[in-house]
């Protein structure tokens, strides 16, 4: 009888270490979905190529589509996988549509391109292709982004339309919308920049993916407010 209380103790540390043990071989099983996103209708093409665990939610799948991208998580968006629909459910829908809050594995259902749509009103529409799905590697830190070109185009510039007018007008000196279109987008703008360095780094890896804001975002530096309106404001 003096013994049961060790062998209990014994069995819970026993049973913890399993826990883990199981917890560690699920992460190394972990199926992981590379992905690729391209912009439609942009000229030139704004692409990246992501590598995504499978249990993020499309929640989650927003803020590295974001992030990856560039774009400042400031309008609404939705996922069309087939023939459904990911959204924040509105009281304008005229179909039902299904939570945010799914596993990016289980939405998929053997798809292999979706597309994701952010800011309605600009119409930013991207295609998403699932170009592989491997095991985890223990040596990548997920998620992260490990292909690209060209830059996002500024937010709230007016869609493909409005991005092609923005750029001619920057290119010309002689436009006479030049000097308030270089003010608008804050004096320098390279449509060709791409760093995935600084999205990886500065970005992405510095994310608690575990817990989102209260306004459902995954942002970088969990200390900043909740309220906060932007990634980049």
């Amino acid at each position: 009888m003096i013994l049961l209380p060790e062998v209990r103790g014994s069995w819970y540390r026993f049973s913890d270490m399993a826990k883990k043990k199981a917890s560690k071989l699920s992460l190394v099983n972990e199926q992981i979905f590379q992905l690729r996103i391209s912009l439609m209708l942009t000229k030139p093409l704004v692409w990246r190529r992501v590598l995504v665990p499978g249990t993020f939610s499309l929640e989650a799948l927003h803020s590295v589509l974001q992030i990856s991208m560039g774009w400042q998580m400031s309008h609404l968006y939705d996922f069309q996988i087939g023939k459904v629909r990911f959204a924040e459910p509105d009281e304008f829908d005229r179909t039902p549509v299904k939570s945010l809050g799914t596993k990016l594995s289980t939405a998929l259902r053997g798809e292999k391109s979706f597309f994701y749509n952010y800011d309605f009103g600009d119409g930013w529409r991207h295609e998403v292709t699932v170009e592989a799905v491997t095991d985890r590697d223990r040596n990548l830190r997920y998620p992260i982004c490990i292909a690209g070109e060209n830059a996002c185009p500024p937010e709230d510039c007016g869609g493909p339309s409005g991005y092609e007018s923005l750029l001619e007008k920057i290119r010309n000196p002689k436009d006479p919308e030049h000097a308030e279109m270089m003010a608008w987008i804050g004096g320098f703008f390279d449509p060709l920049s791409f760093d995935p360095n600084r999205i990886n780094s500065d970005l992405l890896w510095t994310i608690d993916w575990a817990v989102p804001n209260d306004q459902g975002l995954y942002i970088p530096f969990s200390g900043l407010p909740s309220d906060d309106d932007g990634l980049f404001s």
